[in-house]
C-alpha cells in the first residue's frame, strides 16, 4: 500500500496528458516524497492519448495506465481507476487540469487538522467558461439538493481528497449507474469543504456537451430521489381530478339540454393530458431502465490493456480479459495480475 493514489479518467487529451503528469507528479512529490502512484484511466480515446499513456509509464515507475476496452464514460472510467487504486489517501482530479493538482498540499492539511475522511473541492469562480454552462450547472445543484433525500454539496465536482476507508465503503456499492460525488456524500463520515478557483483547460475542448450534461443530470437524479416519480404521482392525481370535474360537468350539461361547444378549448385540452402523460411516461421509464441495467449485472468497465505496475482490480467490479493477465512476479504481488501487451 502506498501513501497517495491519484486517479485521473482520460478522454481524448493527447494535448495535456503529458503536463497533467509533471504537474500531478510535482504536486504527489511535495506532499508524499516517492511514496506515490498516479492511476490514468484512458476511456476509450480516439486520439493519441494511450500511446503517449505508455511512453510516460515506460518512464515513470510511479504510473499505472489503464486502457479500457471501449468508451464507459466518465464516471465508470473513474470507477475503474478507483478499484485500482492502493493508497492510504486517494486524490480525484480531472485531466483538463481546470481542478489544480498543487493544492493537494492544502487540502492535506484540512484532511488532517480535521480528521476528515474526505475534503471535497468547492468551486468560488469557474474561468474560462460560458455564461450558458456557469447559469445551468448553477440549477443543476440547487435543483439536485432541494429533489434528493441525502445533502449533496453544491457547486463539487469530483475533485476531492479521500481516505482509504471512505473508498473501501464506496467500491462496494455496485451501481450500474454511477453518480460518484453523490455515492461519495451518501456514505457520509467528516466530510469537509475546501473553496477554491476553477482554472480554465489547459489544452482542447470540454468532453462534456450539452447531451452528456442532460444524462448525467438524469443519473443524478434518479439515483439519488425519487422525487420525479412523486412528482408523476401528483400529476396524475391532478389528471384524476380533472378529469372527474369534466365529466361531471359533461353529465350535467347533458342533463339539462345544454350544448356543449369549444372545439379549440377541447383540443387543448387533450394536448395538455396527453403532454403530460408522456412526461410521467418518461419519468417511469428513466427508473425502469435503471432496474432493467442493474438487474443484468455486467461488470462495470473491461480492462484491454495496463501499462506500468501490474495488479488488478480490488473489488470485482471491473473485468480483466485473460488474455491480458500474466503471473505476476513483482514484490509483494502473486497470482494473476493484468499487464500491458505493448509493453
Amino acid at each position: 500500500m502506498t501513501g497517495l493514489s491519484i486517479v485521473v479518467p482520460c478522454f481524448n487529451e493527447e494535448e495535456c496528458v503529458g503536463l497533467l503528469h509533471e504537474r500531478l507528479t510535482g504536486a504527489a512529490r511535495t506532499s508524499f516524497g516517492d511514496d506515490y502512484e498516479i492511476i490514468l484511466v484512458n476511456d476509450g480515446s480516439r486520439d493519441r492519448t494511450w500511446p503517449i499513456m505508455q511512453e510516460l509509464s515506460a518512464r515513470d515507475p510511479h504510473l499505472t495506465c489503464v486502457n479500457l476496452s471501449r468508451n464507459h464514460g466518465h464516471q465508470l472510467a473513474l470507477t475503474a481507476g478507483l478499484d485500482l487504486a492502493r493508497g492510504k489517501t486517494i486524490l480525484i482530479v480531472d485531466a483538463d487540469l481546470q481542478d489544480p493538482p498543487e493544492l493537494l498540499a492544502p487540502m492535506l492539511e484540512v484532511m488532517r487538522s480535521q480528521g476528515a475522511d474526505v475534503v471535497y473541492g468547492v468551486r468560488r469562480s469557474r474561468a474560462g467558461e460560458t455564461h450558458f454552462k456557469r447559469a445551468t450547472a448553477h440549477a443543476f445543484y440547487r435543483l439536485l439538493s432541494s429533489a434528493t433525500e441525502i445533502d449533496i454539496p453544491l457547486d463539487a465536482g469530483d475533485f476531492r481528497l479521500m481516505s482509504r476507508r471512505a473508498l473501501d465503503v464506496l467500491l462496494a456499492m455496485p451501481e450500474q449507474a454511477r453518480f460518484v460525488r453523490g455515492m461519495v456524500a451518501w456514505i457520509g463520515f467528516r466530510q469537509t469543504p475546501f473553496l477554491y478557483d476553477r482554472a480554465e483547460r489547459a489544452a482542447g475542448e470540454t468532453k462534456y456537451p450539452l447531451s452528456k450534461m442532460i444524462r448525467f443530470a438524469l443519473d443524478a437524479l434518479t439515483g439519488f430521489s425519487s422525487a420525479p416519480l412523486k412528482l408523476a404521482s401528483h400529476f396524475g392525481l391532478l389528471l384524476s381530478v380533472g378529469s372527474l370535474l369534466i365529466i361531471l360537468y359533461i353529465l350535467y350539461a347533458f342533463v339539462t339540454g345544454q350544448n356543449i361547444q369549444g372545439w379549440t378549448s377541447l383540443m387543448l385540452v387533450v394536448v395538455v393530458l396527453g403532454a403530460v402523460q408522456m412526461f410521467v411516461l418518461a419519468m417511469m421509464g428513466e427508473y425502469i431502465g435503471r432496474l432493467y441495467s442493474q438487474a443484468k449485472n455486467r461488470p462495470l468497465y473491461i480492462v484491454q490493456d495496463i501499462a506500468g505496475q501490474a495488479r488488478s482490480p480490488r473489488k470485482g467490479l471491473g473485468q480483466v480479459p485473460e488474455e491480458a493477465t500474466a503471473q505476476s512476479d513483482s514484490p509483494g504481488g502473486s497470482g494473476t495480475l493484468p499487464i500491458s501487451r505493448a509493453s
